[in-house]
């Protein structure tokens, strides 16, 4: 009995605002889009100008190649440089598609880059060529893609 008298007198109350709430109806709140997949659509060849100055923003470096283009779903595309001199070289990729576009980046003997690289993402690489070499960049992309890519002197 002395335990009975003990609980009764825990009483337990709790606001739970019911009056306030009545008549209005709870909405969910609209979701936030962190990255609009319409955005990664690949443009079309007039576009393409316009696309690749915004990608790759011109710098004071000198280009030796550049190049860019729209790519059909699994189409692949090798694209070779002049010779180049024994130096430091930048590598500038871009691409635009649903999926990751491959860049593959070689001399005659060495594979300098080799990347699956996600679209809207631009990577800049530093390449040294120990001898005169030729590049040959390789573009690879499963879906329809826009790609581009500069090669500048250091």
């Amino acid at each position: 009995m002395l335990a009975a008298g003990a609980l009764a007198a825990c009483e337990y109350t709790y606001d739970d605002r019911a009056g306030s709430a009545q008549g209005t109806s709870t909405v969910a709140p609209a979701p936030a889009f962190t990255r609009d997949p319409l955005q990664q659509d690949p443009v079309s060849d007039a576009d393409l100008g316009d696309w690749v100055s915004r990608a790759l923003p011109d710098s004071t470096a000198p280009v030796v190649q550049a190049d860019a283009g729209l790519l059909g779903a699994g189409e692949v595309r090798n694209v070779s440089t002049s010779a180049l001199e024994t130096g430091t070289y930048i590598l500038a990729i871009a691409c635009r598609s649903q999926r990751r576009v491959t860049f593959t980046v070689r001399t005659e003997t060495l594979t300098l880059v080799d990347l699956g690289l996600r679209c809207g993402i631009n990577r800049e690489n530093v390449i040294y060529l120990s001898t005169d070499s030729v590049l040959t960049v390789r573009v690879e992309a499963r879906t329809p893609a826009n790609y581009a890519f500069r090669v500048r002197r250091l």
